[in-house]
């Protein structure tokens, strides 16, 4: 019984692993390579619209404003 318990902590010798070549490296990473010729283009993205001119900063302050005493007056 105690040397089945012993076991159990007992580390062995790992075996080394043999060394691999680069193609099997890559191989093992990538899969097999492929004569395809990939060509990747840039997409820029669509600008997102904003609106200019017609909201000042006091226009967006008065806005929350308006807004926080909705949800206080909802609230009671």
């Amino acid at each position: 019984m105690l040397a089945w318990f012993l076991s159990l902590f007992r580390r062995g010798r790992r075996a080394e692993a043999a060394p691999i070549r680069e193609e099997d490296a890559y191989a093992r990473s990538y899969g097999e390579r492929s004569g395809e010729i990939v060509s990747i283009a840039r997409v820029e993205p669509k600008p997102i619209p904003r609106r200019t001119g017609d909201m000042t900063g006091e226009l967006v302050r008065r806005a929350f404003e308006a807004r926080l005493n909705a949800r206080g007056k909802a609230a009671t």
